[in-house]
């Protein structure tokens, strides 16, 4: 009997859940009494949807915990769950409409939905006025697109989302299409969405007229591609050149300090050629690389930008965006120039910024005479006497990146002036003049003056500039002429172990690698003229494919001529020491490039009271503490005396007693106070 009591499947629906999960087959019966329940409560609830129905909600969750073992007898169900939301989500209670939405999840996780019409469902509940529905869309949204394209991609269900999608940015509802583009750009960073038809869908966004909408749009474009960023921190090594190489080959031949010094300075182009190599890898933002007509939109983004009413740091996004699809994509917009040009003054508000917009937006197919005006602007607003060594010194640096990237730009005339700040009082000038000087050694020596030149190298004696509208190419590999033409010829580069056997069978001792040997040649190669080089060079490049490390020997060489003298020149004088990331540029700069500051500057007085103040704080640890036996008990004379104004205590006898004792009276004193104690203690 116990056991019947204990039994109330009809009004218990966990324990009938948990036994039907068990044993489907032995209880259809109470599951059809509670599927007709539903069914009942259903029309009762459409006659007053808006009323809450805590019956109807249980049930429902009954019925999609259990929907898998009753496949055939809930075949509608879904689709009953679907139109209920449909018809009602605007005047439905939340915490039902939040129950029937859970439900439905449950349904598509035992795959007994499709999920194309579940997800649109979702996107049309996005406008409900629920903060935490709209969250709870959101994350189901973006895991269920990412577990159907976990195995393979689903281009079929993709596409019908996608185009869904663009119809939902367009939408009335501000929160519905933000909360669409937010799951776009979710799946995109999760490497899900990453094609161009979903990039192209999110420039739309950058023309919204919601402010959300539109700087959404362009945080997604300005961003980073994290998962980029990860895997070239990832990757091994290229197959370049290694400290080692360098080691090896200015280890051949006689020792001497010339050979030591060169494989120091080789040792430094060697770093600053990894830098440089990360730097690209790190900052390449596919996003950008994958819209479809970059100079339309770029174009579109300056009408918008010009016509913006937006706040001023909506308007710095147009700007950086603007600049980077100009300096990646080296699209002509020359307005954009002119633009910008206004706004480069030292007491504009996020100068920095709108100077690494004017560096950023710089190549080398914009004429000239258009980046000239924007050069000059600069310098006369930035790098003048009246200003602070910051100013003057981001001055210098936005010029540096300017004409890094047009450097038929500058004029001989102002980089003589500017250059001229090499021995300026404040270092961070001293340091970006020094800096520009380094830059045109390497682009074009022969702007400069004889004494800022340095000493020549190879690689600064090729260095040419063309003119505008002329490219010069190549019809060979340059450093190719450090191997041989045949590649049968070539076998001599392989190293061999040592320890090698003969035809006798005996062993004999061979050293010999095929660094020393690039080496060797390279340093042969420095007396043969440049157009002989040139000839081995097309040979070489014509007659064979070149492998792996075929191109570790030539980017060796290369890097070698940075460091070796020019043929028919001495040791004359020594390049400038500099940092090494001055010529690692990649397609994206960042405001270090901008506010590189050598020195930190000294702080003004409220910023080392700051940090004074912020030092002081719980000095009470610090302090005696003064402990009494018994804590109600009265003060004694003597604290009483220590708390008294001076004032009072002056012309006190003890006070001026104790100032006129002299040694002795302390002496006498000191004694007197010992027999006392002696006494006490007898």
């Amino acid at each position: 009997m116990s056991g019947r009591h204990n039994n109330k499947l009809p009004n218990n629906l966990p324990q009938l859940q948990n036994l039907i999960k068990r044993d489907p087959q032995s209880y259809v019966e109470e599951f059809l009494q509670q599927y007709r329940h539903y069914q009942s409560n259903v029309q009762i609830f459409k006659l007053q949807p808006g009323k809450p129905n805590k019956v109807l909600a249980e049930l429902v969750m009954f019925l999609a915990q259990v929907a898998h073992c009753y496949q055939q007898q809930l075949s509608t169900f879904p689709q009953d769950l679907t139109e209920l939301l449909l018809n009602h989500h605007t005047v439905l209670e939340h915490d039902l409409r939040m129950t029937l939405c859970k439900a439905l999840i449950l349904l598509r996780n035992k795959d007994l939905i499709n999920p194309t019409s579940l997800l649109e469902l979702f996107f049309e509940l996005l406008r409900c006025h629920d903060k935490l529905l709209r969250q709870t869309l959101y994350t189901h949204i973006v895991s269920d697109i990412k577990n159907i394209n976990a195995k393979h991609k689903n281009n079929k269900v993709n596409t019908t989302l996608q185009n869904f999608m663009y119809t939902m940015l367009r939408d009335s509802n501000p929160i519905a299409s933000k909360i669409s583009l937010d799951v776009m750009a979710e799946l995109y960073k999760r490497n899900i969405w990453n094609d161009a038809k979903t990039v192209n869908v999110i420039t739309t966004a950058c023309f919204s007229k919601v402010a959300k909408i539109l700087v959404a749009g362009l945080k997604f474009f300005l961003g980073r591609d994290e998962d980029e960023k990860k895997d070239s921190d990832d990757e091994s090594e290229d197959d370049g050149p290694t400290a080692r190489d360098l080691m090896v080959r200015y280890s051949t031949g006689k020792k001497s300090s010339k050979n030591k010094k060169k494989m120091e300075n080789a040792m430094k182009v060697l770093t600053k050629h990894k830098k440089k190599h990360k730097k690209v890898e790190v900052f390449n933002f596919s996003a950008i690389h994958l819209i479809h007509d970059p100079q339309d939109f770029a174009e579109k983004l300056l009408k918008q930008l010009e016509d913006s009413k937006e706040r001023f740091e909506v308007k710095i996004m147009l700007m950086e965006l603007i600049s980077r699809l100009v300096g990646i994509h080296e699209l002509f917009l020359f307005n954009y120039y002119a633009f910008i040009q206004r706004f480069l003054q030292p007491h504009q508000r996020d100068v920095t910024k709108i100077l690494l917009c004017a560096a950023q937006s710089s190549h080398q197919l914009v004429p000239p005479e258009t980046i000239a005006p924007v050069i000059m602007t600069i310098a006369n607003n930035f790098v003048t006497e009246r200003n602070s060594g910051e100013v003057m010194c981001v001055g210098i640096n936005a010029i540096k990146e300017l004409v890094a990237r047009c450097p038929l730009a500058m004029t001989e005339d102002l980089l003589r002036d500017l250059v001229l700040y090499k021995n300026h009082k404040d270092k961070n000038v001293m340091m970006s003049a020094r800096g520009l000087i380094q830059l045109f050694r390497n682009l074009n020596p022969q702007m400069l003056q004889k004494r800022d030149r340095g000493r020549p190298t190879e690689a600064s004696a090729e260095a040419t500039i063309q003119d505008y509208g002329h490219l010069q190419a190549k019809d060979y590999i340059p450093g190719a002429e450090v191997l041989d033409v045949e590649k049968g010829e070539d076998d001599g580069w392989e190293s061999a172990s040592i320890g090698d056997e003969d035809e006798d069978g005996e062993w004999v001792d061979v050293h010999h690698s095929s660094d020393e040997e690039t080496g060797e040649m390279a340093e042969k190669l420095q007396t043969i003229p440049v157009e002989e080089r040139k000839v081995k060079a097309a040979a070489v490049s014509g007659s064979r494919l070149l492998t792996q490390d075929d191109f570790k020997k030539i980017r060796l060489a290369q890097m070698a001529k940075e460091v070796n003298n020019a043929p028919g020149k001495g040791q004359k004088r020594q390049n400038v020491d500099l940092d090494d990331e001055d010529d690692a540029r990649g397609e994206i700069l960042t405001l270090r490039d901008i506010e590189k500051l050598h020195k930190k500057p000294k702080p003004d007085k409220e910023t080392r009271l700051a940090t004074a103040m912020a030092g002081r704080t719980d000095r009470k640890e610090f302090a005696k503490k003064h402990s009494k036996l018994n804590p109600f008990a009265s003060t004694s004379n003597k604290e009483k005396r220590r708390k008294k104004n001076f004032g009072m205590m002056k012309y006190s006898q003890k006070v001026r007693t104790k100032i006129k004792r002299s040694f002795r009276d302390k002496q006498i004193d000191l004694r007197d106070a010992l027999i006392k104690k002696k006494r006490q203690y007898k």
